[in-house]
């Protein structure tokens, strides 16, 4: 693992184990981020499954109902009578947070100018069928709302999810075992520089007391030049 280009000192080594412990505790919360975020996506999907399990039989009747309304009416006859609906939804699409992930939150409701009248044309020149696939598909309608607010859900936690993921692979991989590399080597160079620095005093210090021991005894020499002088 590739060390961190810093210079080896003690301010450097002090900053650097300060950035590992916020990295450690980080890589922590965003392995129980991931976790959560993997729950709650999990259930998610679980309840699409079932929701889904639930409108797709229906929703195969609508279209069925709508075919058979193709075959029994003339195409221009079917599509004058669906140009101008009745029923109007107004959608509101707002945002709820899910463990730091917005995610979209509908709401709707119908403007109708008769209350429980879906159908835009009169009973005379339609058929059947196609009455049935506008009702069942209005009936419908609700559901199909509630999946695609949990499909869109799920897919933003998914893509949160794979964030999450790099980052706590980034700081396990890179982050974290490069600082621990460079903490590791600027350890060791200190305390080269630690030896060193003691190798030389241990060699002034020898120096000095090489240096007194000359000193005295040139002094014990001269004294004793000085009292044999003396004598004669």
């Amino acid at each position: 693992m590739a060390r961190l280009n810093v210079k080896p000192t003690r301010m450097v080594l002090t900053k650097l184990k300060v950035q590992l412990r916020v990295a450690i505790k980080g890589h922590k919360l965003m392995k129980d981020k991931r976790d959560e975020l993997m729950r709650i996506f999990l259930e998610q999907a679980r309840a699409i499954k079932v929701l889904r399990e639930e409108i797709e039989p229906q929703l195969e009747e609508v279209y069925q109902s709508f075919a058979l309304a193709r075959g029994e009416m003339n195409p221009e006859v079917l599509e004058e009578s669906l140009m101008y609906p009745k029923n109007r939804v107004t959608l509101t699409a707002k945002t709820k947070n899910v463990m730091s992930v917005d995610v979209p939150a509908f709401t709707f409701h119908h403007d109708s100018t008769e209350t429980g009248n879906v159908y835009p044309y009169g009973f005379a020149t339609t058929s059947g069928a196609l009455d049935q696939s506008i009702a069942k598909l209005t009936a419908l309608f609700p559901q199909l709302m509630k999946l695609a607010e949990m499909e869109k859900e799920a897919m933003l936690l998914a893509d949160e999810i794979e964030k999450t993921r790099r980052r706590v692979n980034a700081l396990e991989y890179v982050k974290i075992p490069a600082y621990e590399e460079t903490i590791k080597y600027i350890r060791m160079k200190l305390a080269e520089e630690e030896r060193g620095n003691q190798t030389r005093l241990m060699k002034v210090k020898d120096m000095m007391v090489a240096e007194q021991i000359e000193l005295e005894r040139a002094r014990t020499a001269k004294m004793l030049e000085e009292a044999k002088a003396g004598a004669f």
